[in-house]
């Protein structure tokens, strides 16, 4: 394949250029922009004829044209085209900023498109639009900022993920994440297995240039059997062409403290009410406020430099690093992170050749707390005891005792915990790509673009816990080395792009076709837990080795006639190694139809209208994340654990056997068919501009996992294509400037998003009626979540209390809705889930000379969460869980006055609606300081600065809406200065 390509470019360059000599006249200039710069790679071309030629680095064109040619287009992004007609061999053109055009090219998959030339549901958000503040993960920069994308981080650790949400997915239990694509590399989701999770956070935020989300299958079908639940596609910053090198530097140092946390009882209450159950000889003579010993204040800093210029005129270049180092609220908690970024964009051949080369970098070194067990034992734990013991033994730490040793039935000291837990990984990742784009010389509308991909990361970890310590005394400590652990992510892609404006039918078409390959492989190293003494814990796991391989063939066709009427017509093919042969190819098609009113004649010259155009799309895109490679094969695999191992040679010595796995032969595509229909507008030379659309989508043969009837593999549940999810939404963007003057201006946007998920089908025999499948975090080995046909997914799934004339709950006392008599689990219905029916973003910024001030808020309506915390704690039962040791209680007790917990009530499901302040902002530009040489800005930030809710938990924002142990977000207060030189 290499040595074909080679040749072809070979053939390519050598090329001969122009026309015959006979019957052609000279024509050349220079092609400038408004402000007389030359504008190098400017297209010239003879209308009607494939006779043109590109500027050079000066602007210059010059061109045998045909005797009988009466007409030159011009055309450059960003810039009105222009037609004239030849009246001279010199002729110097200047082209027109086509401002709206210039702000609104967007990146889409495999190239980049005018956002008025848009058929389907796409919104970029550029750097100059992020959210700022401290920012530790790509996709916090566009929090609240697009409608149908809901971005939950997992709680307030500076190591935590984020569950990201493109019109609520459209899976169960396959992948609902979004494919993330990193300069035309598409990345594997998910983090390093054992080790990092947040595969993102290896990312630099101050590198990315631009953000965009694909959302209707018109725009995401291109990509085929990764789609269904939306694209987001990051570019990073690229080289400057200006001769001067450009220098930025920027840090950001803050500060982060806790907000709220879970309410429990008062030292008083507490008191009291384990005295009145005859517990108070396990009384202590402290006050110890254990939340105030486990979190503290977070200090944190984030550090870029970049320079950027060019080596010679078409060679521009961009070097960039990045510290970042952030403390976690909870003791312990730390993330660290050292980044690197190169990129070359070299041309040659008058930018006929260009290249684009990327290497990034990083190191990220975590220190993980054991924060969701501290947090949960320090909010339980007795607040009468002290957290030092005043002797040597565990540490130290005020430990419950019995016969001398911890007793393994009670609460570890939460402070001890976490000091005495010492669990960090050391994380490698390079991405690095090369971009190839020739534009023929023969034919210059042809262009061939190559890339090769490799995204490649190696890491380790390690979890240790000293001999003394309570969490891990009976093992005498615990040491657990991971790693080093591999994922390699290899791709090569090639396509050819055909773009031509024809002016004589007034039409314009652009046709993509292409190739991919895209391969992965994650293995894992063998190991063992050990004790502090390097003795075997008889924990040992495999080696893994996991691969699999994505082949792809694409077909795009843009066609415009006269700006009007669009068309855009997309086909990929793609295989996969997950499936077996029969199954492995799946087609995935798109089809999307736009009208740009605002181009007829009845409202071209309008002063009102600036933009109108009406979408409408369908395509059918496809699912196979989130599952695992093999699922079609009859593997074997090692047996673990003692009840999977057989006795050798007396009692303790286990030996391990080879067990089936289940597997079903003919596992295939999860397939999404959707529609979208859409409206853009703009009115006031788009003072006033925005977007409406409406979709729904069908997603069949849902790769779920399900019970497995008797006798039929060997496993209880398994995973196939089984059952349906409908969906439906409308989402509305608002962006408005109601003032632009010389010293002020104000800008707003706004963003609705309406949606509705529904499971409709989830039996393998079509209409047979299928049990709730019960999924969730478990509260106490409980679920209170539910899978069923009509519902919501993961809606929750409880009994309805029953109350007295004072509305206080009656223990145990639950509606009969059956009306058979009795209370079991046919009583237990369907109520609300954490699905938002709204979600709300709002921004807005006002400048006053030099002076800006900016805020943004979210809003989620109709969202619920389970308060597990006042669940599992709101019982008097849970005072003394241990014998020799007291627990407090959720608040929620004094209210209810349960004595045993309730755990399927739905008193315990709230209503988690909130009004979110992310971020206040007040930032002020010194301009350009001595003598021009340098460029000073400041600003300061309040992020997380207030919620609005009437739930009663720790935060009403929760993924998977069960709330226990949740790490709170911080409030944090920061302090940015940027300089440039």
């Amino acid at each position: 394949m290499w040595r074909c390509l080679c040749l072809l470019l070979a053939a390519v360059l050598l090329q001969p250029t122009g026309v015959s000599a006979q019957g052609t006249k000279k024509v050349g200039g220079i092609v400038t922009d408004e402000s007389g710069l030359p504008l190098i790679g400017a297209t010239v071309q003879v209308v009607g004829t494939t006779v043109g030629t590109a500027t050079d680095l000066n602007g210059a064109y010059r061109l045998d044209v045909p005797a009988t040619a009466a007409q030159l287009i011009v055309s450059y992004v960003g810039y009105v085209s222009q037609t004239l007609d030849i009246t001279a061999e010199v002729m110097n053109i200047t082209l027109r900023t086509d401002a709206q055009s210039l702000e609104e090219v967007v990146v889409i998959g495999y190239g980049v498109q005018k956002k008025n030339d848009l058929t389907g549901s796409v919104a970029s958000v550029s750097s100059k639009d992020f959210n700022e503040g401290l920012i530790s993960s790509p996709e916090q920069l566009i929090n609240g900022k697009v409608s149908g994308v809901q971005i939950l981080s997992g709680g307030g650790s500076p190591t935590s993920g984020s569950t990201i949400r493109i019109r609520g997915g459209a899976s169960l239990n396959a992948s609902n994440d979004p494919l993330i694509v990193l300069d035309g590399v598409p990345l594997e989701t998910g983090g390093m297995s054992g080790i990092d999770a947040n595969f993102l956070s290896l990312i630099n935020p101050g590198d990315i240039e631009s953000m965009t989300v694909l959302k209707d299958a018109s725009s995401t079908a291109i990509y085929g059997s990764r789609a269904s639940n939306g694209v987001i596609m990051i570019t990073t910053k690229k080289g400057s062409g200006s001769d001067r090198l450009k220098i930025n530097f920027s840090t950001t140092l803050s500060l982060q403290q806790r907000t709220r946390t879970a309410e429990m009882l008062s030292y008083g209450d507490f008191v009291n009410t384990a005295r009145s159950i005859g517990a108070g000889d396990l009384l202590g003579d402290a006050r110890t406020d254990w939340n105030d010993a486990i979190y503290r204040t977070a200090f944190g800093t984030d550090n870029n430099l970049s320079v950027a210029g060019r080596f010679t005129p078409n060679f521009p270049f961009r070097v960039s690093v990045g510290y970042y180092n952030q403390d976690g609220i909870v003791l312990t908690d730390n993330a660290t992170r050292y980044t690197g970024n190169v990129t070359l964009s070299p041309s040659f051949f008058d930018n006929y050749l260009k290249f684009n080369i990327s290497a990034k970098g990083a190191i990220n070194r975590n220190r993980y707390a054991p924060a969701s067990s501290a947090i949960y034992n320090a909010t339980v734990a007795d607040p009468t005891q002290p957290i030092r013991s005043g002797s040597d033994a565990f540490g130290g730490y005020t430990e419950v005792v019995t016969d001398g040793v911890p007793n393994p039935n009670a609460l570890v000291n939460p402070v001890g915990l976490l000091n005495q837990t010492d669990y960090h990984d050391n994380v490698k990742r390079f991405i690095g790509n090369l971009d190839m784009d020739y534009r023929m010389h023969f034919l210059p509308d042809l262009k061939l673009h190559m890339t090769v991909g490799y995204d490649y990361a190696t890491g380790k970890s390690s979890n240790y816990v000293p001999a003394e310590a309570a969490s891990n005394y009976r093992t005498g400590g615990l040491h657990t080395p991971v790693g080093p652990n591999r994922n390699v992510n290899r791709l090569f892609t090639a396509y050819l792009n055909y773009n031509k404006e024809i002016a004589s039918i007034r039409s314009t078409i652009d046709a993509t076709f292409g190739y991919d390959y895209q391969y992965w492989k994650a293995t894992t190293a063998a190991g063992d837990s050990y004790n502090a003494a390097g003795e075997s814990l008889n924990s040992a796991w495999k080696a893994g080795d996991q691969r699999h391989v994505l082949l792809s063939y694409y077909g795009r066709l843009n066609y415009a006639y006269d700006s009007r009427y669009l068309l855009t017509a997309t086909v990929r093919r793609d295989a996969s190694s997950r499936f077996a042969k029969d199954q492995r190819w799946g087609t995935f098609p798109s089809v999307a139809l736009a009208w740009r009113l605002s181009q007829e004649s009845f409202l071209r010259r309008s002063k009102t209208v600036s933009d109108l155009k009406l979408r409408v799309s369908y395509g059918v895109t496809g699912q196979q994340d989130g599952i695992g490679n093999y699922g079609y094969l009859p593997v074997y695999y090692p047996s673990s654990g003692t009840n999977s191992q057989y006795i050798v040679g007396g009692y303790g010595n286990y030996g391990s056997y080879l067990q089936p796995g289940a597997y079903v032969s003919d596992l295939t595509w999860e397939t999404t068919r959707s529609w979208n229909a859409g409206l853009d507008f703009g009115f006031f030379n788009n003072r006033l501009s925005g977007s409406v659309d409406y979709y729904t989508r069908q997603t069949s043969d849902l790769l779920a996992t399900v019970p497995t009837a008797a006798g039929t593999n060997f496993t209880r549940t398994i995973t196939t294509n089984v059952g349906n999810v409908d969906s439906k939404g409308v989402e509305v963007n608002l962006n408005a400037v109601p003032v632009d003057t010389k010293d002020w201006t104000w800008n707003l946007s706004a963003n609705l998003t309406w949606q509705r998920v529904e499971i409709t089908n989830l039996s393998l025999v079509e209409g047979a009626e299928v049990a709730p499948t019960l999924v969730g975090a478990e509260i106490d080995a409980k679920q209170v979540q539910a899978f069923a046909v009509g519902q919501t997914p993961y809606a929750f799934y409880v009994y309805k209390q029953v109350y007295d004339e004072n509305g206080r709950p009656l223990e145990g006392v639950y509606a009969d809705l059956n009306g058979d008599g009795q209370i079991n689990i046919d009583d237990r219905y369907f109520y609300h889930s954490p699905s938002p029916d709204l979600m709300l973003g709002f921004s807005t910024s006002l400048r006053w000379k030099r002076l800006t001030f900016s805020t943004s808020l979210r809003a989620s309506l109709g969202n619920y969460a389970y308060n597990a915390t006042a669940a599992n704690n709101g019982a008097l039962e849970t005072m003394k869980y241990a014998v020799s040791q007291l627990y407090n209680l959720s608040t929620s007790y004094l209210d209810t006055g349960f004595k045993t917990r309730q755990i399927y009530s739905d008193y315990y499901v709230e209503n988690a609606s909130f009004l979110k302040m992310d971020n206040l902002i007040l930032g002020y530009d010194f301009g350009r300081l001595f003598h021009d040489t340098v460029g000073l800005s400041l600003s300061f930030m309040v992020q997380n600065v207030f919620t609005i809710t009437n739930y009663t938990g720790v935060d009403p924002e929760i993924s998977g809406g069960i709330d226990q142990s949740f790490y709170p977000r911080p409030r944090i207060f920061s302090l940015s200065v940027g300089l440039t030189f």
